[in-house]
């Protein structure tokens, strides 16, 4: 019939039938989150801002006394950056062949040497000016060490060792060379004897001295380093 509802009572029932049938969802596993490499990335982030605080007071003392001049002031010896920590596995010795940690180098400044054990001409004028700078520091003279590195299997003179000894004793330790050029190095066209390196009380070498230093000049050098250190530096290891 012409303009008649096409759904009957058979639609009306099929309609009713669905909405008395009960709802059905399918439900699909969501995928796992990787949270091993989110705990790795966090704690990497962690460690790196612990380090930056632990180092904050150091980078900055440097940058004032080195970086950020005050008009007139320079720095004599050549500063290092960044500087470059003793690696914990350098294979240093006693000169009774004992075993010596790198670790046990840490908590001072030290004034480095590096010459062969029969110790020539510039060995000995740079363990004399060793013993001057420390000496000429006066009351602040116990937050610096004196450190001989030996690459070679030579036994410096009992003579030469009492000289250098005097009320504070220099460390002498041997390194294998190859060892030793890991982690400090010369300026360029020059030998790695031909300097004295200062290394800082948390074992990182940041500053290395001129061929033949001014000992005038050297001691400013280290006597700014001192001030700088102070508000994180004690005496004594």
């Amino acid at each position: 019939m012409s303009g008649s509802n096409s759904s009957g009572p058979a639609s009306a029932h099929s309609a009713d039938a669905d909405l008395a049938s009960p709802l059905s969802f399918t439900v699909h596993s969501m995928p796992t989150p990787d949270l091993s490499q989110r705990r790795t990335a966090s704690g990497r982030l962690k460690m790196l801002l612990v380090l930056g605080v632990c180092a904050a007071p150091v980078i900055a003392s440097y940058l004032t006394y080195f970086v950020i001049r005050p008009e007139g002031r320079t720095n004599y010896s050549e500063f290092v950056m960044p500087p470059r920590e003793i690696p914990a596995a350098m294979p240093l010795r006693d000169l009774a062949g004992q075993p010596v940690s790198a670790a046990g180098l840490h908590g001072q400044w030290l004034v480095v040497a590096i010459a062969d054990g029969a110790c020539d001409a510039r060995c000995e004028s740079h363990l004399v000016l060793q013993r001057q700078l420390v000496e000429a520091l006066g009351k602040e003279r116990d937050r610096v060490d004196k450190v001989w590195l030996i690459p070679d299997e030579a036994t410096p003179t009992p003579a030469l060792l009492k000289a250098i000894a005097g009320s504070q004793p220099a460390t002498v330790l041997r390194v294998p060379a190859d060892a030793l050029a890991q982690w400090l190095s010369p300026a360029a066209g020059h030998q790695l004897d031909e300097h004295l390196y200062l290394v800082d009380p948390m074992g990182q070498w940041m500053m290395r001295t001129p061929v033949d230093p001014d000992p005038a000049k050297l001691k400013r050098d280290l006597e700014r380093l001192l001030r700088a250190s102070a508000s994180w530096d004690q005496p004594g290891r």
